[in-house]
């Protein structure tokens, strides 16, 4: 893919250094990711970024790991001078990243590190026994000072459905900051809602449902405040995993806006083909497509104007290994 012409405009997103093949980990080495660089760079501008780096560690470098007790955030020690604790320095350089980098749509991050771990790093009891497992200090730093931004680690893309999930989230965060963040308006969050709103669904209904509500009921509140509200809500239920049985229903729904313009032999096709995406048998692409066809052909504005259709680039082809 790197050979096409990219596909534009780029979307800015944070990546670890080390994923993109430059030498800031512990040993001198990198991880460069070739699915970032050779695929997911023709649509995202990436900007690297080495925590233990920016803290002023060297290279190569006594490794960090992670030490503490259950239930109380793990510090960041050396791994052969525990008395080396740079906790606060990553949660402080986290702190000045996210006020410098707000206009990012997400971050893929190296699996496993002190820093960047999103998720199952390897915590040690301090009498230096593997204990139990949490985030790096840098991620801990993220989520607390930008909790909707998209996270995911590089080595997770390479389960399909967290792949799929993760970009969605991105391209979905993007239509956001360039619809809402700089004119929010209680119209323009709505519009947001009505397009999103079958993507939201296959994510997770309950979530839909209740952003619904709110909004139905959020015309007197501030609008700085349904803002933030929204979003964060949004970003949190996004970050359910779609399914076969939430993928199917949101089929099913877009076909109902179109059964009075099928003859009876195209609804049957229709139907024969979400139910064989439903029973496993093929890819979410074939009844999607078959869907968008009917879409194009007979749907109205507001079923074409649907994001889950086409919530990234076909190009990359996401949908065809879920």
């Amino acid at each position: 893919m790197s050979d096409q012409v990219p596909l534009e405009p780029k979307i800015p997103v944070g990546i670890s250094a080390c994923l993109t093949g430059q030498k800031v980990r512990y040993n001198g080495g990198h991880k460069q990711s070739r699915y970032c660089l050779n695929v997911l760079e023709d649509c995202f501008a990436f900007e690297p970024f080495c925590p233990e780096v920016a803290i002023g560690l060297g290279i190569p470098r006594d490794p960090i790991r992670l030490v503490g007790l259950e239930g109380e955030h793990p510090r960041a020690v050396g791994t052969t001078d525990p008395e080396m604790d740079v906790t606060d320095d990553l949660m402080r350089v986290g702190k000045d990243f996210v006020e410098r980098h707000r206009h990012l749509r997400g971050f893929i991050l190296m699996k496993g590190s002190p820093s960047c771990g999103m998720e199952r790093v390897k915590v040690y009891h301090p009498n230096g026994v593997p204990h139990h497992a949490d985030r790096g200090v840098f991620v801990r730093a993220l989520r607390e000072f930008y909790p909707e931004l998209p996270l995911e680690e590089e080595a997770r893309m390479n389960d399909a459905v967290l792949r799929e999930n993760f970009i969605a989230r991105v391209f979905a965060y993007d239509d956001w900051m360039n619809s809402i963040a700089s004119e929010p308006s209680y119209h323009a969050i709505l519009q947001f809602h009505s397009r999103q709103k079958y993507l939201l669904m296959a994510h997770h209904y309950e979530g839909y449902r209740e952003l619904g509500r709110y909004l139905a009921e959020a015309h007197d509140t501030p609008i700085e405040e349904v803002k933030q509200h929204y979003l964060g809500r949004f970003m949190h239920h996004m970050a359910h995993k779609a399914t076969r049985k939430t993928h199917t229903n949101v089929l099913q729904h877009i076909l109902g806006y179109l059964k009075r313009e099928l003859d009876s032999d195209c609804k049957q096709e229709m139907l024969d083909s979400i139910e064989q995406y439903r029973l496993g048998h093929v890819h979410l692409v074939v009844p999607l497509t078959l869907l968008k066809h009917y879409v194009k052909r007979f749907g109205t504005d507001y079923i074409r104007q649907q994001t889950y259709l086409n919530p990234h680039p076909h190009e990359l082809g996401l949908r065809n290994y879920i």
